[in-house]
């Protein structure tokens, strides 16, 4: 298999993980939502409420710090050495970028992150996660 194919499916499957990161906060914040309602125990589980607060508080944060996803980086670095200049690439690749990225001021996504951000920060009084049983 030549070089350029494996550094191409590598860079693919950081996009994979890239959009499951973004599925993740999305998804994640309307299964709390929607758990509430339905009585849900694990959705005030402490460790996934944690983690999902991270995620977007880590994006929120990169995004007002002009800071560029390492996820991002490295799928770029990884094209690059594969010899693609866009994601044209692939069929997944492509895909998955047009799904992930828009065409907007920087300023619009720090915006958006943070709202999103402050979204799930209320889901913790609204829905407070859980402690486990096993601290005392």
């Amino acid at each position: 298999m030549p070089e350029s194919v494996i550094y191409r499916l590598a860079a693919d499957v950081v996009l994979l993980l890239h959009v499951a990161f973004v599925v993740f906060v999305v998804v994640g914040l309307l299964l709390i939502v929607f758990g509430k309602f339905r009585s849900w125990a694990w959705i005030g589980h402490l460790w996934f409420r944690i983690g999902h607060l991270l995620a977007i508080v880590v994006v929120a944060l990169e995004s007002w710090t002009d800071v560029v996803c390492p996820l991002t980086t490295i799928e770029m670095a990884l094209r690059l050495k594969a010899g693609d200049a866009t994601y044209a690439g692939s069929f997944i690749a492509y895909w998955l970028e047009t799904l992930l990225y828009f065409n907007a001021p920087r300023w619009v996504f720090a915006l958006c992150y943070s709202m999103f951000a402050v979204l799930v920060a209320a889901t913790w009084f609204w829905v407070p996660p859980r402690r486990p049983s096993n601290i005392a």
